[in-house]
């Protein structure tokens, strides 16, 4: 929805889908003690947690006779790098990164704060929104964070009335059972 609101063509689209759907899939080479461990990482911890983008690389590569998986890989790769250059694996910087590592930025941060985690509760709407914004422009690409955040209050309403129709369909089929 975002690429959408941003006005990304569907081809652009598909690549930050994919991107989306691959960019943590280097987290099966993670041990389970550190993916699961219910406290902060120590500094070693840390280090190995944070080659699960390139063990995500690695494994869509392969694939990379698909045209379209050609286009994944930077958005895998750098999907942790930090506008402000404080990110990995080599610290770029602003239009520097790729934008669809920029994108997927903020919406793997927004998933990973709405979500429980083995540390830490899910944080309500409210707090992730304010976590967006507090982050524009060093953590994130301001400008992605602003056209999310306008995007937001649409995205509530649709999902509202699909929950709407999916329980209207329930009812219906409870009914004539």
């Amino acid at each position: 929805r975002l690429a959408k609101a941003m006005g990304m063509t569907e081809f652009e689209q598909a690549i930050l889908e994919f991107s989306g759907l691959f960019h943590d899939v280097g987290k099966v080479g993670i041990p389970d003690h550190i993916l699961l461990k219910p406290a902060k990482l120590d500094p070693d911890e840390q280090e190995i947690m944070k080659s699960h983008a390139e063990k995500s690389v690695e494994i869509i590569k392969p694939l990379t006779h698909i045209p379209l998986f050609r286009f994944v890989l930077p958005g895998v790769r750098y999907h942790h790098e930090r506008y402000d250059g404080k990110g990995y694996p080599i610290g770029l910087m602003g239009e520097k990164i790729p934008l669809s590592a920029r994108i997927i930025s903020v919406v793997d941060t927004v998933d990973a704060m709405a979500n429980t985690r083995p540390y830490r509760n899910a944080l309500p709407m409210d707090k992730i929104l304010q976590e967006l914004k507090d982050c524009s422009g060093t953590q994130f690409d301001g400008n992605i964070v602003d056209i999310y955040l306008d995007a937001v209050p649409l995205w509530t309403k649709e999902t509202d009335k699909e929950i709407a129709r999916e329980e209207q369909i329930v009812s219906r089929i409870i009914k004539a059972a």
